[in-house]
Order: C-alpha cells, then structure tokens, then sequence
C-alpha cells in the first residue's frame, strides 16, 4: 500500500472514481500509515478509524451505484479547531477537554458532501497561538523532514502528516499565516484563501476578524481542488463571501505568463532573512521572466508595522472569544469554593501559557486609558497596511515573497523568547491583516531543509494565485521527498 499512499489527491479521487481501488482500501491504508508514524510525529490527537472506515464503505457503495462525487472516498486529516459533531474537538487544550459538539462546522460539512473521508483531528496550537505546534496540550508535532524540527504552526500536525503521507490533504486555519508557515516547513503546498471565502461557523475562534480556513495538500492542483469543496457562501457566518463557488482546480495551466505582472516588495528582503531562502525566491521570479513575465520592485511601506499590529488586534480579539470558556457548559471544570474560584480555577488550569499570555495582553489593551493608545491605533495601522496592498497591486498582478525568513527551527530553540517565535510570521501577517488570498509552494532546499515561496494576491482573486503557483510548481520541479 505504500505506493497508494504516495498518489496525490487527484490522482487517487480518479482511481476511485475509475473503480480501480475502493475507498476502505485507500482509508486501510492511511490508518496503517497512521499507526505506524504518529508515536514519532505526533500529527493526530484524535483518531477517528471506526467514523473513518463507515464513511469509506459509504462511498464505495456510492461508486458503485454510479454516484461519485468530487473527491468521493478521499481520505483527509481535520484540523483540531473545526468542531466535527460527536467527535473530540478539543482546539488542543485542556479546557477543552471531552468536548464532542453536537453540530458539524461548515467547512467540513461541504467536504463531507464532497465525498471525503476523515481519518481524525490534526494536532496544533493551543487555540491556534503559536508558530511551532508546542504549545499543544498534547504534546509538540515534529517535523517529518527532521525530528528534531518543528512542523511549524498553528497548523503543524496538518502540515506533518499531509507531508508523511499520513494523509491525502488536510485543512487548517489561518489566522496571521497558520496554513502557509508550516506548508513551506514541510515542503507541501497551503493556501489561505480570501477572508469570508471559507465559513467560519463552526471554527473554534481565535481572532474572528482574522481566522480563516484554508486547505494543505501535496500539489497546487489537490489544494485547488480542496478549496473548490471547502468554500461557498454560508449565512450561518456573517463574514461569510455571497459569491457562487468556483472550480479552482480548473484550468490551472490556462494562465498566460507572458505579460503578468509580479511585485516584489523591497521590505520583505530585510535583515534576518535566510540568504538561501531570498535566493530561491529570485530564481523562481526568474524563470516566471524567461516566460515572458515582467518584474517589478513594490513597497509596502507599513511591513515593520505589520507583527506589533497584528499583536494588538489578535489577542484583543481572543481574550473577548476565550471570555465564554468558565467550565460552566462544556469542558474542564475545576471545582472551587464558590462560583468566582471555580471560574479561576478552571480557566488557570486549563488554559496553557501562550494562551495566558495573550489573553492577559488583550484585555491590557481593550482596558480603560489604553484602548485608544494601542487598539484603536492597531486598527488604523491595519487601514494602512491594506492600502499598501491596493497601492501595490495597481502595478502588478500578484506578489513574490518568502513564506518565512528561515526553514523549520530546532524544537525547543524559541520557546522562551516570545518575540523572537512571533518573529517567524513577519511575511505572512500582512497579507492576513489585509485578508487577501496568498499561498505558499515549496521553493526548494536549503541545507536539506524545505523552504516556500509566498504568492499573494488581490482580494477574491483566489484562482489567478493558485494558477501563478501551479506555474511555479511546473516551472520548479520541486519533489517532495519522501520521509524516512
């Protein structure tokens, strides 16, 4: 089953469709993959094999009455922050713990009637707060590439198992660059898509005005294709695009290069910026100019701006969304002596540090005498950065940058240095805070290490990014190698 396990997810949606292997052997397979690493790579939390092995024999029945649907019998990882009804979904935190809801989010609903199968909950940051997957209450995932590295967050254990084959695609959250980080730590393939292109009714939230779903998968075209089953308008998020869905994975390679226009902003070639990593960026906007591309330098003059911005409005958001966690309802609850110390109590054992942290510099800035002084000024950076952004994208049609400024770091190597582990989203939180569609698409090798390229994008200009980036991928070569 190894080499099963090896096809891309449009490759094995077509062997099912063509009957040429069942789904329940295709989910055999990856609960075995499954089984076999994640002692080691700590990708799932929560597995799902009896759910999981149900909806195969559902989709083999559905073949074989001649009722395939789009990725019918797929099998996909969910990331722990999408409630799954009757499953643990627990955001990976302790507060959390027990919790089964009894609805099922939008996103996975959509993928659900698509036809896919899930195999269990992806392991990830705590509430999403992090960049590196330690601070799950579960336990770090590890990086498939190296052991000793990390996944990358929030979305680590999505990213490590799509890239351990432990999975077909998988989705993930993207709140300042929780999808794109660890796709280009794990040399795979994560799109965020416009803001309000994906529902977010019934994602756990973080920072609502931030988080958005997205997909993770080993090409542009399986990511395109899971994009096209996890958007559509949903009145059940107010947020929420009423735009009709379109088939991304469609006419991928119909892009003419010759003429496109790519932006590169001079900002995000600064000090602490991998040489090897900008290297790899300049060699793939020279082979989009060998096809007739044109280049040209942008500025986006608030970039500086952007990590102490996006350290504002983010926990001012989570400490108002986490307010409603008092082990009254649902999950942990720690008994005290009265109602105030039972809420003390739960929330002081159940959140972890990060999570704390964040909470505590949220409501810091939401308080009397300094909301104005940092929130209210966040937001107005937040107006800028967007304009930079509009500014940019009146010259050229899309922009070139690194994901991140180095390849995945040593477990353990920025854990007690918050600003320097924050540090690692500086090229991925503007386009979050501007909520434009960006993607990223491993570049290449740096000391045998993944490393991506970032495509960002106008605002519901969702397929021309994953076009430039299947023209990329085409264009790169780039292989995944295969972990041992």
């Amino acid at each position: 089953m190894t080499s099963l396990i090896e096809l891309s997810l449009k490759e094995v949606a077509d062997k099912l469709k063509n009957r040429e292997v069942t789904a329940t052997e295709v989910t055999k397979a990856c609960l075995e993959r499954i089984k076999d690493r994640n002692e080691q790579i700590n990708a799932y939390v929560h597995l799902t094999e009896d759910k999981a092995l149900d909806m195969a024999s559902q989709c083999d029945k559905r073949i074989k009455e001649g009722n395939a649907r789009l990725i019918g019998g797929v099998p996909l990882g969910i990331k722990d922050i999408f409630c799954t009804k009757g499953d643990l979904t627990t955001v990976c935190s302790h507060i959390l713990d027990g919790f089964r809801p009894p609805y099922e989010s939008t996103v996975t609903e959509n993928l659900w009637k698509s036809g896919a199968v899930m195999l269990g909950k992806t392991n990830m940051d705590e509430f999403a707060m992090g960049s590196s997957n330690e601070t799950s209450y579960y336990g770090p995932a590890r990086n498939p590439w190296n052991l000793d590295c990390v996944p990358g967050g929030s979305s680590g254990g999505s990213a490590a198992a799509v890239a351990d084959y432990q999975c077909f695609g998988a989705t993930g959250t993207d709140t300042g660059g929780s999808i794109r980080q660890p796709a280009a730590f794990n040399g795979i393939v994560g799109m965020k898509p416009t803001y309000g292109r994906c529902s977010r009714y019934g994602v756990i939230a973080f920072a609502s005005s931030l988080d958005q779903a997205g997909p993770m998968a080993r090409t542009v075209e399986d990511t395109a294709l899971m994009l096209r089953c996890m958007s559509g308008y949903d009145p059940m998020d107010s947020t929420s695009a009423d735009l009709a869905i379109e088939a991304y994975d469609e006419g991928l390679a119909d892009l003419d290069l010759k003429g496109l226009k790519i932006g590169l902003p001079k900002e995000y070639f600064m000090e602490g910026l991998d040489p090897q990593i900008a290297d790899l960026v300049k060699q793939a906007v020279k082979r989009f100019e060998e096809q007739g591309a044109e280049v040209k330098e942008v500025s986006l003059p608030h970039t500086d701006a952007a990590v102490a911005t996006y350290y504002v409005v983010a926990p001012a958001e989570a400490a108002a969304n986490l307010s409603r966690y008092d082990g009254m309802r649902y999950g942990l609850r720690v008994e005290g002596e009265n109602l105030m110390d039972t809420y003390e109590r739960t929330r002081s054992e159940g959140f972890g540090w990060e999570v704390k942290r964040r909470i505590m510099i949220g409501n810091y800035v939401l308080s009397s005498g300094y909301y104005d002084a940092y929130y209210t000024k966040a937001q107005k950076v937040r107006s800028l950065i967007s304009q930079d952004f509009k500014n940019a994208f009146e010259d050229v049609d899309v922009i070139f940058a690194p994901t991140t400024p180095t390849t995945a770091f040593k477990l353990g190597e920025n854990s007690d240095d918050p600003v320097q582990m924050y540090m690692n989203d500086v090229f991925t939180l503007p386009a979050s805070l501007a909520g434009l569609p960006a993607i990223s698409v491993p570049a290449g090798l740096v000391e045998g290490m993944p490393a991506g390229l970032q495509i960002i994008g106008k605002a519901f200009e969702d397929k021309k990014v994953l076009q430039v980036a299947y023209a990329h991928e085409q264009m790169c070569g780039f292989e995944l190698k295969k972990p041992e």
